[in-house]
């Protein structure tokens, strides 16, 4: 079997385009994107999963529900070749389940999906690692020249679809900031008009009144000012 012999020009495509993003891309479309071309793309693949651990919290995605039940199991059980895999830091791959004696428990559940042959990649995306796992219901079904390929390129793809999705994600956060600060400078503003009718009052004044009464009630300003307003719109509509 070729080296290449995981990797499709369809796959290629479908991986190509998970780095392209858009305004509800997150780590969980990403991670469905690719467990779903991995399903399509992997010759001899029946299906996939994905495991994104960050700062020990995983998030575990899957082609099919029962691959994300049987990843949940192998981490309940302790055994199994994701568990392998991130340890070590290598591929680990089961042959055939049937025939396999590293991890009898592990063989049991994957059996019950149906499952008899798996191979798991991890790729490092620091901060995070992520576990790619393919499945097969055929025994022997991925080849360690191919593994390494596919390795090779997930790497790279993934790779640059999360750190693509990373900067996305703080491009919006930094947004999402200066709009809330925006709307908090104009609820103030708003507010100081407020008091500076009813008290006569520079806005300087009316601005150290805010403050004042914010830091007696122990509340920020900006929240102070919305229910200023608030009030005062309750109150000119009567």
């Amino acid at each position: 079997m070729e080296s290449t012999a995981m990797i499709t020009p369809g796959l290629a495509r479908d991986l190509a385009t998970l780095g392209r993003l858009g305004e509800d891309t997150s780590t969980e479309s990403v991670l469905r994107g690719l467990t779903t071309a991995l399903a399509a793309g992997v010759p001899g693949c029946s299906g996939a999963s994905a495991e994104h651990w960050r700062d020990h919290r995983v998030l575990v995605s899957g082609s099919h529900s029962e691959l994300i039940t049987l990843v949940e199991g192998e981490r309940e059980i302790g055994e199994g070749p994701s568990i392998e895999a991130r340890q070590s830091g290598g591929r680990a791959a089961v042959s055939d389940v049937l025939t396999e004696t590293r991890w009898p428990r592990y063989d049991a559940l994957a059996t019950r999906w149906g499952v008899r042959s798996v191979l798991v990649v991890p790729v490092d995306v620091a901060p995070a690692l992520l576990l790619i796992g393919l499945y097969s219901v055929r025994p022997g079904a991925f080849s360690p020249q191919g593994a390494h390929s596919l390795a090779d390129m997930l790497t790279e793809q993934v790779g640059v679809a999360m750190a693509n999705m990373w900067e996305f994600d703080e491009v919006r956060t930094d947004a999402a900031q200066l709009q809330e600060a925006l709307a908090g400078r104009s609820l103030i503003d708003q507010a100081k008009g407020i008091i500076m009718q009813t008290s006569g009052c520079t806005a300087e004044a009316a601005f150290e009144e805010l403050r004042r009464i914010s830091q007696h009630h122990q509340v920020k300003v900006a929240d102070l000012a919305r229910l200023l307003v608030d009030e005062h719109q309750r109150k000119s509509k009567r």
